[in-house]
């Protein structure tokens, strides 16, 4: 896929350590540069500072950094509309707005829809986290539910969907 034309938008799911950040920033190498990184995470902790910085140092110069925890649409419509994108990831983006007390059908609306404008290639990626067992808990009971239904939304309007495991990406759609 990295040889071709990416499509407007591609989604690609996995796991935790399954290889799908890796994956979606080899199928962007393939576009001009420079790239744009949205990216979601937050450090709330020295451990997570550090893999931010890790993460940072490797990606290299030819990207440009958008730190964006809650407002992707904005960014996505704004400043980076005209770059090919990497959004890293939206289950982070998902805990984020949970955090927040966002309206989180609201922001995915306002997600899809700056989609629909860009004009340059976006590549979203997101963990799959409906494959385990069922949560103990409300609150993680509530998230694996807000996941997947955000993956389902981002996944019918994705020109291609690609799952990631163990490094090994499987087309879902596309």
């Amino acid at each position: 896929m990295s040889d071709a034309i990416l499509p407007p938008l591609t989604l690609v799911l996995g796991g935790a350590r399954s290889g799908k950040s890796s994956y979606a920033e080899g199928l962007i190498s393939a576009l001009p540069r420079p790239w744009a990184y949205v990216a979601t995470a937050e450090a709330f902790d020295e451990e997570m500072r550090q893999r931010i910085a890790h993460h940072q140092a490797r990606r290299g110069p030819d990207w440009v950094q958008y730190e964006t925890p809650l407002d992707i649409a904005a960014t996505l419509a704004g400043e980076a509309a005209d770059q090919p994108c990497l959004v890293d990831c939206l289950t982070l983006w998902l805990s984020n707005l949970m955090h927040a007390e966002r309206d989180i059908a609201c922001e995915t609306s306002a997600l899809v829809d700056a989609l629909s404008k860009r004009s340059a290639p976006c590549i979203m990626v997101s963990n799959e986290v409906g494959l385990g067992i069922v949560p103990d808990n409300a609150l993680a009971r509530r998230f694996r539910d807000e996941a997947g239904w955000l993956n389902q939304r981002i996944a019918a309007v994705a020109d291609c969907v690609v799952f990631v495991a163990a490094g090994l990406p499987m087309t879902l759609k596309g």
